[in-house]
Order: C-alpha cells, then structure tokens, then sequence
C-alpha cells in the first residue's frame, strides 16, 4: 500500500527545523535564586511512602526540593496554581519549549490561557547523566503516568497503585473532595527521575533503570504559589516496569524552603501570557 518514490531518500535527507525557537523566552535570574538559597530556611518537609502519593504547598519566591533518601525511586510530579486549579502543569507545552527533558535554568509552563512560567528548576544531581547511547535521559516530559486504565487495556488488570491512582486519591484528601472530583485535576507530569526515551526502529517510549541513588535531588524555585503533588512510582526505579506490588520501592522526601526577607528584591512573579483572547481564542 505505500510505495516510495523516487526522490525518498532525498525527502528523508531534508534537514529538521525546530518548531519553537526558545532563545527569546525570559530568561530566569539563576544567580538571583541562587542567592537567596543561600539563606533559605527549611519550613516544611513532606514524606512521600513508598506506592503511594502526598500533596505539598510552596509560596511564590519559595523553593522546593524532591530527594532520593533510602533508594532508588522515580516520582510523576503534579502542579497547580494554589489560587486557582485550572491553571496547573503543561507537560506538553514544556516538552515543545525545552525538549524531551529538563534540567537545571529550564521551567515548568502552565497551562492556556496563563502560560507562564510556573516553577524553574535551579539545581539537579543528575544533569551529569546528559543524553546515553540509546537516547535515554532524565527527568522526561514525554511520559503520561503509569494509570490504571492503561493496564486494565493491555492485561486486564485492576491495579490501585499507578501513579494516577495515587495522584487522585491525594488530590482527594488535601482538597475534601470525592475521588470522581478529584481525578479530573490529575494531569499529565514531569515523571522526576525517570531514565526515559524514543527507541530507534519504532519510535517507542521506553524506560530504564534510573541513575538516581540517595541524595540526589531535583530543585525547584516557585514562581507563583503552588499546589503540588508527588506519587514514588510502584516500579522503583523503572529498571523492569512500572506498575508492580514487587519492584523495590522507596520513598521520597519533599522539603520546602524560605529565603530571608530581602533576598529576592527586584523578583516579580511572572504575570499571565499578554496574548488579547478578545479575538477568538
């Protein structure tokens, strides 16, 4: 049914041009930010068992770190305006502006109509890891989240503890509402950790055991006031699977963190996209 013409080898020869140029996005203040570390004090932590999911919140100007403490472990990372849930982490729009990954100096983007700037990420163990032989890197925002629906199509299964599952069930709790009301905020996440790519032949996502080992950490500055929540992946490591009751398990630590007054002098937090929607949208 498909034949190739003549000229193919031509067609595929043709050289990529990237969709969204990011060299004029704001640049964030990473010097700044890194200033007001410096001081910071420690104000809440939050562990996050083993399977299972844990809502945080951090202010605007704040900062908070995601750390590996007893083994490896992946995290899908959830994101919201605390002022307002119908704005919360693009996964996709990131991907688009950043790559398939992100590291340290690259942010996390809110949805439309806002898209800004909702998080930056100022420090990562693991940027050493760069891109492997088999186009495997960390920190991807290409993946969905493991989700009971997904198995239940493919083997079948009734499976409570994917990462959507837990993302529900702790949106649920830290808001007081039911479960239904709860998994329509769910989206899709930064999976934290993750060693992620596109195989070559298919073009399929595969995973791999992560690097990540205790004490290593992903940090965030907040850019506005946050509503997060973080769910330790029922595969571990993601060496073998994703969804298991016996992959190794650990938990991770989430801990949240207050410059002195004065720090971040001359920070604003970054006002909703300019775009006029008067227009149509």
């Amino acid at each position: 049914m498909s034949q190739a013409p003549a000229d193919a080898a031509a067609r595929r020869a043709v050289a990529p041009v990237i969709c969204y140029p990011n060299d004029t996005l704001p640049v964030p203040d990473l010097a700044l930010y890194a200033a007001a570390r410096e001081g910071a004090e420690k104000i809440a932590e939050v562990v996050v068992p083993p399977r299972e999911a844990a809502c945080f919140r951090v202010g605007a100007g704040e900062f908070f770190r995601i750390s590996s403490v007893e083994g490896p472990q992946v995290g899908d990372l959830n994101l919201w305006n605390a002022n307002d849930l119908t704005e919360r982490f693009y996964s996709g729009k990131t991907r688009a502006l950043h790559g398939t990954h992100v590291t340290t100096g690259e942010r996390l983007w809110s949805s439309f109509p806002h898209l800004r700037a909702m998080a930056t990420i100022v420090a990562d163990t693991l940027e050493w890891y760069g891109i492997d032989a088999f186009g495997g890197s960390v920190h991807d925002v290409i993946g969905t989240r493991c989700d009971p629906y997904t198995g239940n199509l493919l083997s079948g299964v009734q499976y409570h503890h994917c990462c959507h599952s837990n993302l529900t069930r702790a949106v649920a709790e830290e808001l007081g509402v039911s479960l239904p009301e709860a998994e329509g905020h769910v989206h899709d996440v930064l999976n934290v950790f993750m060693c992620t790519g596109f195989t070559r032949d298919t073009g399929q996502y595969f995973m791999k055991a992560s690097p990540v080992r205790p004490g290593d950490y992903l940090e965030f500055f907040a850019e506005i006031d946050l509503l997060g929540a973080l769910s330790a992946c029922p595969g571990g490591d993601c060496s073998a699977e994703h969804t298991s009751d016996s992959a190794a398990c650990h938990p991770l630590l989430v801990e949240v963190f207050r410059p002195v007054e004065g720090a971040l002098r001359g920070w604003q937090s970054p006002a909703r996209n300019g775009y006029d929607r008067s227009h149509g949208g």
